[in-house]
């Protein structure tokens, strides 16, 4: 109930206070599990993406946003709900709230990079959304999120007004015929650089394949370790291959 309230009074005061466009929301289910996957610049991030949508969207936080009264109502009241690190891999615990609120058919959002991005690059993701989509099934909504960090930046304590806010919605990424191998690091792999591709061509934000330097926060991030091509200089190899041949 408090989810409703407070976006009721929400979606009027921010879309009086900021310029909110929406493309591409046909793409997201009107009911059934999906994730919603996006790139994270703003705390902002997580009350714009709720508020373009009819339905509920669930999403996981830091424990200690829920351990003050004064801030804990806020948190539960916008879709979020604690996980807490001790005891335990957080990883995990993300993962197992995540596929609860798929398995009753609901949407969860999700930030593959992990945390916000404190350079500005749209960064590598995690596996863990590929893992929560193949363990459920449910579709992957690829989501750019644009200009929310001219709203309020990561280290920044107050939000500014009358900004542009661009959410653009891609085509679902579909995990049926990857069904039972959830453990398998290509594949993993594989539906992940999928999304943050397609993230990147909705948010057009420049990709840089590391990832994000600050631990992650809030998400499912389970790597998938895989041996990678290094790119080579071609006037090195040129140069070798002259002095051999000398």
């Amino acid at each position: 109930m408090a989810y409703w309230i407070l976006k009721a009074v929400l979606t009027p005061l921010l879309r009086l206070l900021y310029r909110v466009r929406v493309e591409g929301k046909e793409h997201v289910p009107g009911s059934g599990a999906v994730i919603l996957a996006a790139n994270h610049r703003s705390f902002m991030d997580s009350l714009f993406l709720p508020l373009v949508i009819p339905r509920r969207v669930t999403f996981v936080a830091k424990a200690e946003y829920f351990d003050s009264k004064k801030t804990a109502w806020f948190f539960r009241g916008v879709g979020q709900i604690p996980i807490r690190r001790e005891g335990g891999s957080a990883s995990a615990g993300a993962l197992a709230a995540a596929t609860d609120v798929l398995e009753r058919g609901q949407v969860f959002g999700i930030y593959p990079e992990g945390t916000r991005t404190r350079d500005g690059y749209l960064h590598r993701g995690h596996t863990g959304v590929a893992r929560l989509a193949i363990r459920t099934g449910a579709p992957i909504v690829p989501v750019g999120l644009i200009g929310t960090d001219e709203i309020q930046a990561t280290d920044a304590k107050l939000p500014r007004f009358f900004r542009r806010v661009t959410i653009r919605f891609g085509d679902p990424i579909r995990p049926e015929h990857y069904r039972g191998r959830e453990d398998d690091s290509l594949v993993l792999r594989t539906i992940t650089d999928e999304v943050m591709f397609e993230i990147q061509q909705l948010s057009g934000y420049q990709y840089v394949d590391t990832y994000a330097t600050k631990k992650a926060e809030d998400v499912p991030v389970e790597t998938a370790k895989i041996a990678r091509l290094q790119a080579v200089d071609d006037s090195s190899v040129v140069q070798a291959a002259a002095a051999g041949g000398g």
